[in-house]
């Protein structure tokens, strides 16, 4: 019952690429939310017919949240600001489409709620769909993440409703990078990221598909030249 009443202060926010579709482990995860939970399922540029079909997919959960189908321009962070917008819950969080969680993920996810009042994020792992050098990216988030202090939006961000209000939500004007920028922000107010205790997986295909070194040295870079910036914009 504990877990049960700590998660239905939650509102999960997953943006769908178009084109895309939230994977069947998660979709099915999600499934297994309390009744009070609020899930919204936020589709980019969707027409009537993919809604329709979501919406269909979304009923066949025979228990569960409540879930939700809405639109919004194509772009996580318009997706994820869109699915805040229309938020119920005091905590958002905010999943990828390809991503799972590790079997202790919800109840991690229920003390952490229980007994923090800053923004958490999980630890990083890969899907076993991509090249075996991913490791070495773990090895990285886990330092960026604990010694830096900067979680990506693949690790699950969780951040208080009114705290993501405060900071003005995702920026809709960057077409990545949004979450880096947001953990900054949150940082300027005094509200460090913290570590929930628990795994969220997350597909590796496009470093399978774009190869392992030229996704990863493209990730060093934009991060780097991503934090460059946003400090600068913190120090002002």
């Amino acid at each position: 019952m504990a877990i049960a009443a700590a998660l239905a202060r939650v509102t999960v926010v997953v943006p769908v690429g178009p084109g895309d579709a939230l994977s069947p482990a998660l979709r099915a995860q999600l499934g297994s939310l309390p009744m009070e939970t609020q899930v919204m399922e936020v589709l980019a540029d969707a027409g009537a017919e993919e809604v329709a079909e979501a919406q269909a997919t979304a009923s066949s959960v025979a228990r569960g949240p409540r879930w939700q189908v809405i639109t919004a321009p194509r772009g996580r962070a318009p997706q994820q600001n869109a699915g805040a917008r229309v938020a119920d819950g005091e905590w958002l969080w905010f999943l990828h489409a390809d991503c799972q969680l590790a079997p202790d993920a919800l109840a991690a996810l229920a003390r952490f709620i229980d007994t923090q009042g800053a923004p958490g994020y999980f630890e990083l792992r890969f899907l076993d769909d991509g090249p075996r050098l991913t490791r070495l990216n773990v090895v990285g988030a886990w330092i960026r993440s604990h010694w830096l202090g900067l979680p990506f939006g693949d690790q699950g961000l969780l951040v208080p409703r009114a705290l993501f209000e405060r900071v003005g939500g995702f920026d809709p004007e960057l077409e990545c990078g949004e979450d880096h920028q947001l953990v900054w922000r949150l940082r300027r107010v005094g509200a460090a990221m913290q570590p929930v205790g628990a795994r969220l997986f997350t597909s590796a295909r496009k470093y399978a598909e774009r190869g392992w070194w030229a996704t990863t040295r493209w990730h060093l870079t934009e991060t780097w030249r991503q934090a460059r910036r946003y400090s600068r914009q913190e120090a002002q």
